[in-house]
């Protein structure tokens, strides 16, 4: 691993998950409460052990890189070569934005070349699993492969929205089809498809041949699903790796959160009996910022005769939450939220700062950070009104409310 550089793609728009990604970018949303989605690669990385990662950011990253600053750099010791370096786009080759995915890292070659690295390990920085890349980077030596790739069994009926492969029985890769509306499926499984995770180990020497190839090429959309891996497919070694979870599940938890549905199923998961996800594996910690916040706190059990009595059921909670007389189930709550007396919160997911007036009712919502919830509001249970006041609604019926500059005015233009 110490021959391993890890160039770690997260300058997507995340379109599909606005308005979440208005002011944001997709890595930098929250998820799970405390937890940012580009805190699972990340720990992903060091608990594989690698420590040299550079961060390609370039849309709305404000965010994500105070996030990196106060969470992540205490984990790397420059003086030891341990670094997580943030790139944004530098003009270096005179391109201006990076132009896709494979442009990116080719802008950065200079970053990428000076650390003489043996393997280039691609990844992508807003998804949601746990991976040991270990396993993959030794597969890949052992094959002796010029680039393997990840990937993972999906539903036919989602394998449109990413690149889907085909292998023979070495694991060779001998076809490659990026988001086709119908794609090929697994031979003798007409149910699945073997799809791309977005993440590669490259021999470096390879992976500079094909960038400066790419990069040559006007008709590439530089992209490394529509351009370099069509390019190399039948013409080099390229093997396929079969994900395996730190969990054991069969099949792999490896989530795209790319919608606002599957973002919020998601995070439905986490709060179930038993989830897919376990974020409580001392093992392999998803590591984050963590401020300095008090515990969460339950008040008014003096009054539960009156219903003002705060109670959370099936729910996370984060530190400096008060659930002060109202009732949470099924949901997730982050932190500094406040739910007063007599609300009730369902099925939703309320991002740090949230204020939950009184007798407000939220069912399947995302409300992001520091909106402040009228008293009385209803939000889930109309979905006219919450179209009239402007609320976003998915096709899964979640209503999405972001955040506001003038909130009060704008819940209420609707009676």
């Amino acid at each position: 691993m110490k021959n391993t550089l890890a160039v770690i793609l997260a300058g997507g728009r995340g379109e599909r998950l606005d308005p979440l990604t208005r002011d944001r970018a997709k890595p930098a949303v929250p998820f799970g409460g405390d937890y940012r989605i580009i805190d699972f690669t990340l720990s992903n990385c060091v608990n594989s052990g690698l420590r040299r990662l550079v961060m390609l950011t370039q849309f709305k990253s404000m965010s994500l890189d105070r996030h990196i600053n106060q969470g992540w750099m205490r984990f790397f010791c420059r003086d030891m070569n341990e670094f997580l370096d943030i790139l944004p786009p530098q003009q270096r080759i005179d391109r201006g934005w990076y132009q896709g995915t494979a442009d990116a890292v080719y802008q950065n070659i200079y970053a990428i070349e000076r650390e003489s690295p043996e393997h280039i390990l691609v990844l992508a920085g807003d998804h949601i699993y746990k991976m040991d890349y270990g396993e993959m980077l030794q597969s890949h030596q052992a094959r002796g492969a010029d680039v393997t790739v990840g990937v993972v069994r999906v539903n036919v009926e989602n394998a449109r929205h990413f690149g889907v492969m085909q292998v023979d029985n070495e694991q060779r890769v001998i076809g490659f089809e990026e988001k086709r509306p119908n794609p090929r499926t697994i031979p003798g499984d007409d149910r699945h498809c073997l799809a791309s995770m977005g993440i590669y180990v490259f021999n470096a020497c390879f992976l500079y041949e094909q960038l400066l190839r790419d990069a040559n090429d006007e008709q590439s959309s530089h992209d490394f699903g529509k351009d370099i891996m069509p390019a190399v497919i039948g013409n080099y070694d390229v093997f396929a790796f079969s994900f395996r979870d730190r969990d054991g599940r069969d099949p792999p938890y490896w989530r795209d959160v790319g919608t606002v549905d599957a973002f919020y199923e998601a995070n439905m998961d986490l709060v179930s009996v038993h989830p897919e996800l376990n974020l409580y594996d001392d093992a392999w910690p998803i590591r984050t910022y963590q401020r300095v916040l008090p515990p969460p706190k339950f008040v008014f059990r003096g009054e539960a005769r009156s219903g003002r009595i705060g109670r959370a059921l099936d729910s996370i909670v984060c530190p400096g939450s008060i659930i002060s007389g109202g009732l949470v189930q099924g949901s997730v709550v982050g932190s500094r939220v406040r739910v007063n007396s007599f609300s009730e919160v369902y099925d939703s997911v309320l991002f740090d700062g949230v204020n939950v007036g009184r007798r407000a009712r939220i069912r399947r919502a995302i409300i992001d950070k520091n909106v402040v919830i009228p008293e009385g509001m209803e939000i889930g249970y109309d979905r006219e009104k919450d179209l009239a006041r402007g609320f976003k609604i998915s096709e899964g019926g979640v209503v999405v409310i972001p955040r506001q500059d003038n909130l009060e005015e704008h819940l209420w233009r609707v009676p």
